[in-house]
């Protein structure tokens, strides 16, 4: 599963663009992830050049 630390997020999409199923929604202030249609290949975790988003266990 993916966490968000939402208050460092600079919402500059790159997590939505790798993400193969698209569970990821984004606007100005906000970032949402679908866990259900989520299938954990962590690419947007890996992808994210400021670590907003943690891989947990």
């Amino acid at each position: 599963m993916i966490n968000i630390i939402e208050d460092k997020c600079d919402y500059c999409g790159a997590c939505v663009t790798v993400c193969p199923v698209d569970c990821i929604e984004l606007d100005n202030n906000s970032i949402d992830i679908d866990h259900i249609e989520c299938i954990d290949c962590n690419l947007c975790a890996y992808i994210c050049p400021i670590e907003v988003l943690k891989i947990e266990n």
